[in-house]
């Protein structure tokens, strides 16, 4: 199973283990990754994500393609929401099933580093004090840990 969601709903990464492992005797790993809305400053009410419809799917499946055909991958979800959500709500999935654990690992850390900064989505940070944050740019660090998977998406 190879899926790709972009949903407003929030998501069970449990329940996605279980849909991607159920009744499979061949998976020997599966790497499941969360990324959560935070609020490292005490000022966050929610995070608001955008996307262009269809095309955060088309891209997301290319991405997916991709690792498939760099590992040997025997399934993986990527669920990415949209709209606002408060600190501490879902915001990210990655699950990577494989016969060994260094092709879950692996695949699993590319699509994260690929959503975290290529993928098109934006993000507007909603302050508690009523005011509009600005769109968070891709940081430096995200940016120099998706150029050790350089050619992988060429």
């Amino acid at each position: 199973m190879f899926t790709v969601r972009v949903q407003a709903e929030d998501f069970d990464a449990a329940a996605e283990h279980v849909r991607l492992t159920a009744g499979r005797t061949d998976i020997g790993a599966v790497v499941t990754f969360t990324g959560l809305c935070r609020d490292e400053e005490g000022t966050l009410a929610a995070l608001e994500l955008e996307h262009y419809p269809g095309m955060a799917e088309a891209e997301m499946n290319r991405v997916l393609a991709a690792s498939r055909a760099r590992w040997p991958l025997d399934g993986a979800i990527l669920v990415h929401r949209y709209g606002k959500i408060a600190p501490g709500g879902n915001i990210v999935l990655v699950v990577t099933a494989s016969r060994h654990r260094a092709a879950a690992f692996a695949a699993a850390e590319f699509l994260m580093d690929y959503l975290k900064t290529r993928a098109p989505f934006w993000k507007k940070e909603h302050r508690r004090d009523g005011t509009s944050g600005a769109w968070v740019e891709a940081k430096d660090a995200d940016d120099r840990a998706l150029e050790k998977w350089s050619g992988l998406l060429d």
